[in-house]
């Protein structure tokens, strides 16, 4: 190869390193049609509210003499889904094994048609308990005055006073036992009294189990 052809190569190889890191000299890119649009991104749209289906309306059945389950499990097989229990008694017991428990009312009457979003409350006591004529009331401090606790629950009691309540609860009988299952225990004895203002004071309870006589 001849001089001149050197010097020419040479200083086309040196003009490339100089110009713009060399990337001049890349090989370009082969041409896209300039009609071509950008990727279009992809979009979703949430359903309004007058795009979602309404819910069915059945008539609700009776439920009432039905194991506490079985209850629930009807409902949902005529698709109402949003179910609730409580104490029928007002000792205000949590219902953890709903077969242990049998329906004594029901928030909607047996034939009622409703929509299946309509929740479902169901009034229960224990298997061997008797259901009451009504279900009772839990005590409430409507008013700001101490309720009247005698008969009622050691828990529905404490459920009722405001939660910063000191309260100190003791065993009727002298005995001097454990009051620790709560809603098993009833009030026979309270201070202050009923009716009296409640001012923050502490409350104290006397109390003996379900099934005993108050002393």
């Amino acid at each position: 190869m001849g001089g001149s052809m050197r010097i020419h190569i040479i200083s086309a190889v040196l003009l490339c390193a100089v110009s713009a890191g060399a990337v001049a000299c890349q090989p370009t890119d082969t041409a896209k049609p300039s009609g071509s649009a950008p990727p279009a991104e992809s979009t979703s749209v949430e359903p309004t509210k007058d795009d979602k289906p309404a819910g069915e309306s059945k008539s609700v059945p009776n439920f009432v003499g039905m194991g506490l389950q079985s209850a629930q499990d009807t409902a949902q097989e005529q698709g109402f889904y949003i179910l609730k229990s409580h104490d029928s008694l007002g000792r205000a017991r949590m219902q953890v094994f709903d077969r242990d428990w049998k329906v004594c009312s029901q928030s909607v009457k047996a034939g009622k048609v409703a929509a299946t979003t309509t929740k479902l409350d169901f009034g229960a006591v224990k298997l061997a308990e008797t259901c009451p004529a009504h279900d009772e009331a839990a005590p409430s401090t409507v008013g700001g005055t101490m309720p009247n606790f005698h008969g009622k629950s050691v828990k529905a009691a404490r459920q009722a006073l405001d939660s910063s309540t000191s309260i100190t609860v003791t065993d009727a009988t002298g005995a001097s036992r454990w009051v620790l299952m709560e809603s098993n225990w009833q009030v026979c004895t309270q201070k202050p009294a009923a009716g009296v203002k409640l001012n923050g004071q502490p409350v104290s309870l006397d109390a003996v189990k379900f099934g005993e006589d108050c002393p």
